[in-house]
């Protein structure tokens, strides 16, 4: 791997969910947003927000739920969700 940040396709494929024809379902991008982090980041460490936070607490969920998946599973993941969701 190049750097923290991923892989040529992995990058690539982050700029392509930029630019989808059609606008993703909200677990769909919530899918997006948690294998991105994972495979970014790694392991979700930060608190979970208040409970007036309702997109943040969508979004907090959905990335531990990738918790212990490593950064390349998550950015082949990734990159196959991107693929999937160009064909729609």
């Amino acid at each position: 791997m190049a750097d923290s940040t991923g892989n040529a396709a992995f990058i690539k494929a982050a700029e392509e969910a930029k630019t989808l024809s059609y606008q993703p379902s909200n677990d769909e991008l919530l899918e997006l947003y948690a294998l991105f982090k994972q495979g970014t980041v790694g392991d979700n460490d930060t608190p979970r927000p208040g409970m007036f936070d309702i997109k943040g607490k969508a979004k907090w969920d959905a990335w531990t739920a990738k918790k212990g998946a490593s950064k390349e599973d998550a950015q082949q993941k990734y990159i196959d969700l991107v693929e999937a969701l160009k064909k729609k």
